[in-house]
């Protein structure tokens, strides 16, 4: 059916709804989006497929007859665009963390998760806020700056894909190239000495690996270049843009519990009837920041000696408590450069030195 006659189609259901409250549980791909409809507490209808076009067609005249409508779908490869469209045509749209839907049959259907998900949504309205989690929708500028960051981190990963891969031809052929072999120095040393099959066949990726560094490289300048002229020594200016672009808004956090957790470097808890004990972190939230505070953890060793936390890191004997304390550390990092990105105080308050400018 064309996009034209379901858009027609819906419209004119749209105009015979009587509901004051119209939820939608949205399981959303590239091809089409399954719909699941309530409307106020009556029973959800069954699921429906259309096209996004048809949906925000559909949704704009529900709420051009006075309906409000509310919605959620859950993050993933398709981005905020419907979230923005749904919300341009009059709707309250939730994007939620993508999470397991039971539906009690052991079985998983576009259609089951759909309803599962308007389920949440329901309980969600009703004032029960643990049902799902919200994601914080970034503005488009936002999502370009981020988009920015993450491209780096792809073209890096690029390159030492491209670097493994000119390295195992090469060990096939009973030869060893170590280190950055695809530099232009280097490879026109060992280029010299390999057979013409085999350097036509291995120049391939040392060409890939060139100019997916020569990308990074001019991916990460831009990126520094946005950062504030003076850091505390160690934390580097990559690194804070990073951070800064991947939370989006450092004043989007109430208080030091919340930064906390979105690093995911909390520990788990396992306890009951009074016992129980501390498991491993939950690694809930971003990954990138979480990589990213681990990371400057360890250089701040070298830079930061002084810095209040790190000392339970420095008077660690194991590995496992040293790992443990750095993890700590991360966590503790994390809340003191919300503390001063937000101007709640000063580096030197907290026992960061070197060059600042806050």
């Amino acid at each position: 059916m064309k996009t034209n006659t379901i858009v027609s189609e819906v419209t004119q259901n749209a105009t015979t709804a009587k509901a004051e409250v119209i939820k939608l549980g949205l399981d959303v791909h590239r091809r089409q989006i399954t719909v699941c409809v309530q409307e106020d507490g009556a029973t959800p209808k069954p699921p429906r497929q259309m096209s996004a076009t048809a949906l925000v067609a559909w949704v704009g005249g529900l709420v051009a007859q006075g309906s409000r409508v509310i919605s959620c779908y859950e993050a993933g490869p398709l981005g905020y665009h419907l979230h923005r469209e749904l919300t341009a045509a009059g709707a309250t749209n939730y994007v939620v963390a993508p999470t397991v839907l039971p539906n009690g049959r052991r079985q998983k259907t576009d259609r089951l998760d759909a309803r599962a998900l308007l389920d949440r949504l329901d309980r969600y309205v009703r004032g029960n806020r643990h049902a799902f989690n919200p994601v914080r929708v970034p503005t488009p500028e936002q999502e370009q700056a981020r988009a920015q960051g993450r491209l780096r981190e792809q073209l890096l990963q690029d390159r030492k894909r491209a670097e493994a891969r000119g390295r195992s031809l090469l060990l096939s052929q009973g030869l060893e190239a170590s280190g950055a072999w695809w530099k232009p120095r280097r490879w026109a040393l060992l280029a010299a000495g390999l057979p013409v099959w085999l350097r036509e066949m291995v120049g391939v990726w040392q060409q890939l690996a060139l100019a997916c560094d020569a990308q990074e490289q001019a991916v990460r300048q831009q990126l520094e270049a946005a950062a504030p002229r003076q850091l505390p020594a160690g934390l580097g200016a990559l690194t804070w843009v990073l951070l800064s672009r991947e939370i989006l808004q450092w004043s989007r956090f109430g208080n030091r519990r919340q930064v906390a957790s979105y690093t995911g470097l909390c520990p788990g808890i396992h306890k009951s009837d009074g016992r129980g004990r501390e498991g491993s972190i939950n690694r809930c939230g971003n990954p990138t920041v979480r990589h990213l505070l681990v990371e400057t953890v360890w250089r701040l060793v070298r830079w930061q000696p002084q810095y209040p936390p790190l000392q339970r890191l420095r008077a660690a004997v194991s590995g496992r408590q040293r790992r443990k304390a750095a993890v700590a550390v991360a966590r503790r990092l994390a809340i003191d450069l919300w503390r001063l990105a937000t101007g709640q105080c000063r580096p030197e308050q907290l026992g960061l030195q070197g060059n600042l400018a806050w």
